[in-house]
């Protein structure tokens, strides 16, 4: 697998992120993708994926994810990220994380690791930080 496809896919799925694009964002994954998230069950299908999504983007007006270091080793990859976001109440919020993508043959997302605070970028949104 090149590095290249590698590149565009993990460029497609942030850029889908920031534009809160959900059908862009889902077609990134391969129909039986494998989705591990903190404080979630592991995801295992495009529902359960466009339910994260949607529960995520459902918290703000504006919020995405920008990638800031690519680390790729054969068919996988390491990205380090910030997300920025504002609520529907207007807080702004900065959040970190790291994810492990696994690249399929076709150049879709097979499986993922994310690792992030959740409930620290929840209590951003609340000014309880």
């Amino acid at each position: 697998m090149s590095s290249e496809v590698i590149q565009k896919v993990i460029a497609e799925y942030f850029a889908a992120t920031r534009a809160m694009d959900l059908n862009t964002w889902l077609s990134t994954f391969a129909p039986d993708a494998i989705s591990y998230e903190p404080e979630r069950p592991a995801l295992t299908n495009h529902d359960a994926l466009s339910k994260l999504f949607q529960d995520i983007a459902g918290l703000f007006e504006k919020v995405g994810l920008q990638e800031e270091s690519i680390f790729i080793t054969n068919n996988q990859a390491a990205v380090k990220w910030t997300g920025y976001g504002i609520g529907k109440n207007g807080r702004e919020v900065t959040f970190e994380g790291i994810d492990i993508f696994e690249i399929n043959e076709l150049g879709k997302i097979q499986k993922m690791w994310a690792y992030w605070h959740p409930a620290a970028m929840i209590a951003q949104l609340q000014g309880n930080f």
